[in-house]
Parts: structure tokens; sequence; C-alpha cells
């Protein structure tokens, strides 16, 4: 498609994130949970942990990944829901199926996020802005879009005026937007590297592009050219419909602390098998088992063991429990456990020719992901 006198029209990328997913579901379901501040997630006094907040819960501290007894304490008025994650997975379906009758460029992310590229739709809709207006009426979900010529722009967007809301960065708007703009809405850029940044005086995107290239790549090694591309606006990456899962897994947090490691190693073979199956489901093979170990304390490490490609259940189990000896597992109370596979592939490959690659490794030991209830 060509705009009149031939020229090729400009992208019109969405990014729709659904706010507070699981919770603003339960509160579109429920309308006596509207306005209230909403909890998905376990008992606080079985070890439950918060898997989404509302907004509302939110202004009070809580939010997800927080222990749930904690979650009740900052907010003694919260209301907590037990999560239904089939009718999740069935309103993302819905709300995917909407988006691809409007373009096959949909780019799942999660859930409950995704990349649309827009320039041609079937509504025959010229104005981004009006395909997101649309689409936000249409998903009856709290949602915030972001509508912009690329990926990085559109991102952002959707994430300036949240929850429920629409932004728009017209190409004209471009540069006056990125004027303003931290070094920290920088894709690749976290806390760590942004306070690496700044001890150099690069504040702003504007920095970022005036920065001495010499200079930036010594900050933050090869990141250096992508970042001032994505400091001038200019991100060339398609929206891509399908992606290869690149792992699966699952992981469990326990009522009560495991501390008999003939549990703790019946739970792994547990998971394990679920991967092997899964791993058959969808006819593919991993090189890489990983076992997630969560001690009481919160501490949380991974450990992880490469080899031949495969997708045999008692391989794979075998090695997970097997990792179990690189832990204290059995020796420290363990809150959390979880087992997952990686680097998959569609056919069995050879063994690496680095023979390193075929051991396992650690993983540094994270600090405590929170205060121990």
């Amino acid at each position: 498609m060509t705009e009149p006198g031939g020229r090729v029209p400009r992208r019109r990328i969405l990014h729709v994130d659904m706010d507070a997913f699981y919770a603003s579901v339960e509160q579109r379901d429920n309308p006596s949970l509207r306005g209230l501040p909403v909890a998905v997630g376990g008992d606080p006094d079985k070890r439950g942990v918060v898997a989404a907040a509302s907004y509302e819960a939110r202004t009070f501290g809580v939010r997800s990944a927080l222990p749930m007894s904690r979650a009740v304490r900052l907010c003694p008025s919260l209301v907590i829901v037990h999560p239904d994650f089939t009718k999740y997975r069935a309103v993302s379906q819905e709300v995917f199926a909407l988006f691809r009758s409007i373009t096959p460029l949909v780019e799942p992310m999660s859930l409950d996020e995704a990349y649309l590229d827009v320039t041609e739709n079937a509504w025959n809709e010229p104005l981004g802005m009006n395909v997101a207006r649309r689409l936000k009426e249409a998903i009856r979900a709290t949602a915030s879009a972001g509508v912009a010529p690329n990926k990085f722009l559109a991102k952002i967007a959707s994430g300036w005026k949240k929850p429920d809301g629409l932004t728009v960065i017209a190409p004209e708007r471009v540069e006056s937007f990125l004027q303003g703009l931290p070094v920290d809405a920088l894709w690749g850029v976290g806390p760590v590297t942004a306070k690496k940044l700044r001890a150099q005086g690069i504040e702003k995107l504007i920095d970022v592009r005036a920065a001495d290239p010499a200079l930036l790549h010594d900050t933050v090694g090869s990141l250096a050219e992508w970042l001032q591309q994505l400091a001038r606006g200019e991100d060339d990456r398609a929206v891509v419909a399908e992606h290869e899962p690149k792992s699966s897994g699952s992981e469990n947090t326990f009522a009560h602390d495991l501390s008999d490691i003939a549990d703790i190693r019946d739970e792994i073979a547990a998971m394990g098998r679920d991967a092997a199956s899964w791993l058959t489901r969808h006819a593919l093979y991993t090189r890489t088992v990983t076992i997630k170990v969560r001690y009481h304390d919160f501490t949380t490490i991974t450990r992880s063991h490469t080899e031949n490609a495969t997708r045999d259940e008692d391989n794979i189990v075998r090695r997970a429990v097997a990792l179990l000896d690189k832990t204290d597992a059995g020796t420290r109370p363990v809150r959390l456990l979880g087992v997952s596979v990686h680097n998959l592939s569609e056919n069995p490959v050879a063994r690496p020719e680095n023979p390193q690659a075929s051991l396992p490794f650690d993983v540094p030991d994270m600090m405590p992901a929170g205060p121990s209830d």
C-alpha cells in the first residue's frame, strides 16, 4: 500500500497494555468490586502472594509479588480475590482475537500486552488514534494504549497516562516528546545502567545523543549504538506476529516451609514431569533444565544444567532433582520451588563443542525478594 504520490506510509504502531489485568477482569465481572482496593492472590494466612493489584490497592503500596500478609497490613480494607487463571486466559484469547480481526500483525508480549501494526487495518481507519480508541471500547476492561511511529515510542506512550489512558505521539511531536525523557526511558536501561550513565553526566535522552561514542561504549558496552538510535527516536523493528517459546516452567509457593529433602525432591520431580509433558505437547526439545529455590528468608537462587537436547521425562526429572545437591534445600527451609526448561529446539542438536557448556552452572544468589513475614 502506498499513499498518494507514491509515498510509503508512515507506520502506525499501537502498544496495548491491559492495566492490572487480573484485578481489572475481576472488577469488570463483579461490579461490587469497582472502586475498591482489590488484590488477586492467595490467602494471607497460607503464605499467599499478590498476583495483581488494582490501582485503588496500589495507592496503599500493594503490588504484585508482595506477600499477601504484608499487603493486608498496608491496606486493611483490601479485598482478596482468589485467581481464576482459566478465566484470565479466556479473556486474553478474546482480546487477542479482536486484535487479529483488525490486523494480522499482532505481537503478543504476555497475556495482557501486545504490539499491533495498524498501518493497514480491517477498519480502513487512517488514524492510529481512532483504532486505539475503538479497541479500548471493545475490550471492556481497563487498558492503556500508545500510538506512535515505532515500537519504542508506542511502549512509552502506553505508560504515559495509566490507568485507562490513550497517548498519541504523532511524527511531528516525536522530537519535542523525546526532549524531556530521562535515560530510564530507554530499552535496556535499568537502575544499574541508569546510575552508570548519570555518573557520566548523562541524565536525559538528549545527553545520550550528544555523548562521545567512546565514552558511551565504555559505560554501557555494546548497547551504546542502540541507545543512541533510540534516543533519536529511531526504531525500525517490525511487529512480529508469532514468537517461538524460549522457555517454559512452573513454580509453587507452599503454605508451609518444606524442610524434608524427600518432600522437596518429590515436588521437583513432579514439576520436571510437567515440563517434559509440555515439551512433548509442543514437539520441542530442551538442552537446559533449571530449578528455582526460594528459602524461608526470601533469598532466591537458580541452578541449571545443560547437555544434549531431549524431551525424555526421566532425563529431565533426574537432572532437576540432581540440581538440588547444588542448593541448601534440606538444610534451610524452602518456601518456593520451580522447574523450567530453556534452550528449546524443534530437533535434537549435537552436544556443544565447548565442554564447559555441559557442566552445571550457578546463577549468583539474588537479594531477598522482600521482608519475611
